[in-house]
């Protein structure tokens, strides 16, 4: 089990991006669009005072359940312990858990 603080921590990372998403994109395609370098120097500056948790590069992919953040499924959002084990007890339709 993750430190909940860990946990809580990627969660305000989550919040946040969602919340300067918008703000982010319309920032890089001004910074695109315009010719002049000292307007795209000022864009720049702009864009550098928002949150640096609002990066989505920032996110780490957590397990749902335990919060590991290691050995991730992304397809199911668990981890291998958990998807080993819901594996076990037929929890996910579909999986086999192969023996030999």
């Amino acid at each position: 089990m993750a430190k909940k603080s860990m946990i809580e921590r990627n969660k305000k990372r989550e919040y946040l991006t969602q919340k300067h998403l918008t703000i982010r994109k319309k920032l890089r395609e001004t910074i695109k669009q315009t010719k002049n370098f000292d307007e795209q120097l000022q864009v720049q500056n702009t864009l550098q005072k928002l949150p640096r948790n609002s990066l989505s590069i920032r996110l780490r992919n957590r397990c749902i359940i335990t919060g590991r953040s290691r050995g991730y499924f992304r397809y199911f959002g668990v981890s291998r312990h958990v998807l080993r084990e819901m594996g076990h007890d037929g929890l996910i339709p579909g999986l086999i858990k192969s023996s030999w």
